[in-house]
């Protein structure tokens, strides 16, 4: 299903990296839920350089068999801007979802970016967080999708600023940063995903969310990450751009 859609979106543009995201990257998937590929794509570098140059968003959503097929791709050099500004999503395509296809270039890019990163990031991970929170709350805080995706964010966002290292599958973290009990949930969560919680749970996990953010905010004073991206990063990304294009000019 997923091929079918990527080889149809190949022909339009050259993908730097294809990534699964959503309940499969996050360890708890179900059987109905759906493809989420976020992607990142280079244009060809004479197409940025004319007199109406764009960087577009390509979007593509369908069912294909049951299965809801969700496809954005975006262009190379938004993306890399995203990434100095601590932009979780585009940190996420390069180091920690799930790679279904990738250029070779993306090897090269990798370490590059680990080291752009810097505390910036705590601003993303806890606005995303944030409104995932409210997404619970409009579900009158039953949704264990949605409370899981409260305490991913937390919690990837915990381990990128204490280690350096971007990782999304929430199972790998829940027990070192002491939210083992939602092991739990994960457990319900792979069972579908409209399981919801009792009324006693979600007035327990409600206060446990309270400190998945104290904990995000801990983290962020105790960050292994600078303030900033560091000039010398920034410029061996920006370097290794440049060679990028430089070798798609004429395509």
């Amino acid at each position: 299903m997923a091929d079918r859609v990527l080889d149809a979106e190949s022909l339009k543009r050259e993908h730097l990296v294809v990534s699964l995201s959503g309940a499969h990257a996050y360890g708890f998937p179900s059987h109905d839920s759906d493809l989420d590929l976020k992607c990142i794509h280079i244009a060809p570098t004479a197409a940025l350089l004319g007199l109406q140059p764009r960087h577009v968003t390509a979007e593509r959503m369908e069912v294909l068999e049951g299965v809801e097929v969700d496809y954005s791709s975006n262009e190379l050099q938004p993306v890399l801007l995203g990434i100095l500004q601590g932009n979780g999503n585009y940190i996420e395509r390069v180091l920690g979802a799930i790679t279904v296809r990738a250029l070779p270039e993306l090897e090269s890019l990798r370490p590059l970016v680990r080291a752009t990163l810097s505390r910036r990031i705590h601003r993303h991970y806890r606005g995303f967080a944030y409104g995932q929170l409210r997404e619970w709350e409009k579900s009158g805080f039953k949704s264990v999708k949605k409370l899981l995706y409260v305490l991913r964010t937390t919690l990837t966002g915990t381990h990128a600023l204490r280690t350096g290292e971007v990782e999304t599958d929430v199972t790998v973290l829940l027990e070192p940063y002491g939210f083992g009990q939602a092991r739990a949930l994960v457990e319900r969560k792979r069972n579908g995903e409209h399981i919801e919680l009792d009324d006693a749970l979600g007035e327990q996990w409600r206060r446990e969310v309270t400190r998945a953010f104290e904990v995000l905010d801990a983290a962020d004073e105790a960050s292994v990450l600078p303030l900033e991206p560091q000039p010398e990063a920034v410029a061996a990304l920006e370097g290794w751009m440049l060679d990028v294009r430089r070798r798609r000019f004429g395509a």
